[in-house]
């Protein structure tokens, strides 16, 4: 069973097409990722996924359910945390929780019980009597966190979790994210453009790029897939194109990149490619200059997808200004 499933899922801005006919599925109990920079479409989807924005075309399900016909029943089985703080940090931790009770019409019977658990659950039991405005950034965090879990929805979708964080409370809020996902066995959607975040806590990535999925698979299964290791070579610029043909043929290599004076191959055994290499470069004349070895990463495998690496300045203004142009346009 799916617990989230889009077919050919679109959502354009005036001429901007945010989503752009995306289609992929998310088991129930996986946690599912979408790895891409600000931009690409993630947040359009997630926003479209908890009935937040009305796609332009295509269809989307969310626990067996419509979002466009039956999204009362969407949002009474998920549970979504945004990526700006949506506390109030003049009540107290407990206060925040108790209105979000409220508001997702939790039996008054059940409040107190839930509230407790949850607290203890993300270890906040000793705070929960503070005012927000004393908590650190991780802490509201995971105080944002547990206002979405307590109603126990099926879907939890995280929107950029630990954006702006350090990467010692990144770490620690990945610790509580695989601790809920184990308590309460559900499926949980996330969004991000942290690679080591993806490769940590996801099952399955779909790299999302200009609003089209370009690859969805495991982030194992994704690095093995550019081959086994990777050697990068820089060199004089002579020959460049005899140089990448040679390079092409040598049975191992499974993949180069170019770009100039610099070469990414993606092989299957670096020690036996690289005497290739040196053989190949001296029968053209060719000086290299430099030349590592190396197993692939995330980051290698968006770049070989996308052409481009993820920078954290892709986050930050422009992120913003692209949420308050959202929210024009769904006002």
């Amino acid at each position: 069973m799916y617990s989230v499933e889009t077919r050919s899922l679109s959502k354009s801005f005036g001429t901007v097409n945010a989503v752009n006919d995306v289609s992929f599925t998310v088991k129930a109990g996986e946690i599912f990722g979408f790895l891409g920079p600000n931009g690409a479409g993630k947040s359009t989807t997630i926003m479209i996924l908890t009935t937040l924005l009305k796609p332009t075309s295509g269809h989307a399900l969310v626990s067996g359910y419509d979002v466009m016909t039956h999204p009362k029943q969407v949002r009474q089985s998920i549970g979504y945390v945004q990526q700006e703080s949506t506390v109030d940090e003049y009540l107290t931790g407990r206060e925040n929780l108790l209105l979000q009770a409220r508001l997702n019409h939790i039996p008054k019977d059940q409040i107190n019980k839930k509230i407790d658990d949850i607290l203890e659950l993300i270890e906040l039991s000793d705070k929960q009597n503070d005012p927000v405005i004393t908590y650190s950034g991780g802490m509201r965090k995971r105080l944002d966190i547990a206002g979405g879990l307590l109603h126990q929805p099926k879907v939890l979708f995280l929107d950029e979790p630990t954006v702006g964080l350090d990467i010692q409370t990144r770490r620690k809020i990945w610790e509580y994210i695989k601790k809920i996902h184990k308590e309460f066995q559900m499926t949980i959607f996330l969004t991000t453009h942290y690679m080591e975040e993806a490769d940590q806590l996801c099952d399955r990535i779909g790299i999302i790029d200009n609003g089209k999925i370009q690859v969805i698979d495991t982030p194992e299964n994704m690095k093995n897939a550019m081959g086994n290791e990777i050697i990068s070579l820089t060199f004089e610029n002579e020959n460049s194109e005899d140089f990448l043909s040679q390079l092409s043929q040598i049975d191992l290599v499974k993949k180069i990149n170019k770009d100039n004076d610099k070469f990414t191959l993606f092989v299957s055994s670096g020690t036996e490619v690289i005497p290739k290499i040196f053989q190949i470069s001296v029968a053209l004349g060719i000086k290299i200059t430099s030349i590592s070895l190396t197993r692939p990463t995330l980051d290698d495998v968006f770049i070989s997808y996308t052409g481009r690496e993820i920078r954290d300045d892709d986050t930050g203004f422009n992120r913003k200004r692209e949420h308050a142009k959202m929210k024009r346009l769904r006002a």
